[in-house]
């Protein structure tokens, strides 16, 4: 598994956000942070083909970006901040019915295929439960489970621990530790980054620091804590 951006620029409202971005990315848990307006989700957006550099390339698994766009969906998946942005259909089955069709699988099979991953959760009394019926906390996770089913090798998380209480937090930290695919995480829970393999830190569309995930989550949290420090008199 590997994501390699080359000479990436990437232009948003007029200002330049990434300038020669060049990254690497092949570990299986690789984290984000930054303030906001650092990049991350753009950096997200660039890697599911959602957003076009200027200049330079994007591969996910070898494949060009540009030259390949129809297999991303069966790459990648987003999961975006809000379920809302991402939910299309009205029934849960049907949400995860439409992940499998839009690979090429034939409704039936899919529908199939959905209840029985339902099952497989533990949910299948969720098949015909309306979306809107849902919890905040339940979209999000309807949200992954789409990504999910569709079995893509890369999943892509912008800030999943927002909405969530504590516990389903854990319960998501849990299910991702033990995903067999690679993994990038935008978040501000630098709690649950600390045993990543890799995090990098964003500033101004730039990269800050690279490297373990609790050492550049101490060098994140130090300079916030240096930055928000009142302000000493004067004497």
């Amino acid at each position: 598994m590997s994501i390699v951006l080359s000479s990436v620029t990437l232009s948003r409202g007029g200002s330049v956000l990434f300038q020669d971005l060049s990254l690497s990315l092949t570990e299986r848990r690789i984290g984000l942070i930054g303030d906001n307006g650092s990049g991350k989700t753009s950096l997200l957006r660039l890697i599911a083909g959602l957003q076009v550099p200027e200049r330079g390339t994007v591969e996910v698994c070898g494949r060009d970006r540009r030259l390949h766009r129809r297999e991303l969906p069966g790459l990648v998946g987003l999961l975006f901040q809000n379920p809302e942005d991402q939910i299309i259909f009205p029934t849960v089955a049907e949400e995860l019915s439409f992940s499998l069709t839009a690979i090429g699988v034939d409704r039936r099979t899919a529908k199939e295929r959905a209840l029985g991953f339902l099952a497989s959760e533990g949910l299948a009394p969720w098949s015909e439960r309306a979306v809107s019926a849902l919890s905040q906390g339940q979209r999000q996770r309807l949200c992954l489970m789409a990504l999910e089913i569709a079995g893509p090798r890369v999943l892509l998380l912008d800030e999943p621990f927002a909405s969530l209480d504590l516990p389903t937090q854990a319960a998501l930290r849990n299910r991702l530790a033990s995903a067999d695919r690679q993994i990038l995480l935008s978040t501000h829970q630098l709690a649950w980054l600390g045993d990543f393999e890799r995090v990098i830190w964003l500033e101004s569309g730039r990269v800050r620091q690279d490297g373990a995930g609790a050492a550049v989550c101490a060098a994140y949290s130090a300079d916030v804590a240096g930055r928000s420090a009142p302000a000493q008199p004067v004497s």
